[in-house]
């Protein structure tokens, strides 16, 4: 459940890749000349949506793991709810990307 949080800053990184041209319009080929300070906060920002909300969202799916599997362990009624909670705690992950692919 938690792996899909990785993918989701080498999306952002991806497309933030392809956005890089110069005031012309065309690819970059020099970095200097292309990547502004207004880019590179800009990705800077992108970056660090994704990265902290999927922190976030890992670390919430890794503690409900751990006490959910172990709840189920004594009761076997709590698994679908465990997943339902587990499906809602990566939800912060999939809402750091819509918010990195804004800027």
């Amino acid at each position: 459940m938690a792996g899909v949080l990785g993918i989701y800053g080498l999306v952002v990184a991806v497309i933030l890749k392809g956005t890089l041209s110069d005031e012309t319009g065309e690819p970059c080929t020099d970095p200097n000349a292309c990547f502004t300070y207004a880019n590179g906060f800009k990705h800077l920002a992108a970056g660090l949506s994704v990265g902290i909300s999927a922190l976030g969202a890992g670390m919430a799916v890794g503690i409900i793991g751990d006490v959910g599997i172990r709840a189920a362990g004594q009761q076997e009624k709590l698994y679908v709810g465990m997943i339902l909670i587990l499906i809602f705690a990566g939800a912060p992950g999939m809402y750091g990307l819509i918010a990195a692919l804004a800027f």
